[in-house]
Formats: structure tokens, C-alpha cells, sequence
């Protein structure tokens, strides 16, 4: 794996980037000597074939098991509790 500094990295990044695309090898770049980051070649995974795929990867984790569009509360139950939340606001502010 070919090491480079950070410094040196800035200024060849858009050259290191290409000849790790092209040729799959990584580079390690460095801070300080000490290991700062790691430019690796992109995959390529189709979401049926990575597990890891951002899309779908959670499907099995959870079930509908009702519906989740409508309220449990009717328009009215909505309105009372609107308004008693109001009241207590307004009986609050007058003391």
C-alpha cells in the first residue's frame, strides 16, 4: 500500500484518486506519520447482492400491523383536545 502525507495528498488529490480508481491499489495518507485516512476503490454492488446497501437493508426488521395513515381519534376527539389544551393556556395566563 503506497503512504503519503496529508500535504502531499492535498495537492495530488485529484491525480491519486484517478490511479486508485484505475489501478485498485489503496493509499494511505498520513499525518504526522501517524495514519490519518485511506483512499480506497469504489465496489460496485447491485442492493440485491450487498446487505449493506442503504436501501431495503432494514425490510426484515419490522411488520405493519395496522393501519398507519388514519387516527385512532375521531375529528371531533381532535378538536376537544385542542380546545381543552387552549383552555388550560388561557386559565394559566389569568392567574
Amino acid at each position: 500500500m503506497r503512504t503519503m502525507a496529508a500535504g502531499e495528498f492535498k495537492a495530488k488529490c485529484l491525480g491519486v484518486m484517478t490511479e486508485v480508481n484505475s489501478t485498485g491499489q489503496p493509499v494511505l495518507v498520513t499525518k504526522r506519520g501517524k495514519p490519518f485516512a485511506r483512499v480506497l476503490p469504489v465496489e460496485e454492488h447491485t442492493p440485491q447482492e450487498s446487505p449493506e446497501a442503504i436501501f431495503g437493508c432494514l425490510r426484515h426488521m419490522g411488520t405493519i400491523t395496522g393501519d398507519i395513515v388514519s387516527s385512532e381519534f375521531t375529528d371531533e376527539e381532535w378538536a376537544q383536545m385542542f380546545n381543552e389544551k387552549w383552555d388550560r393556556f388561557e386559565q394559566g395566563d389569568s392567574e
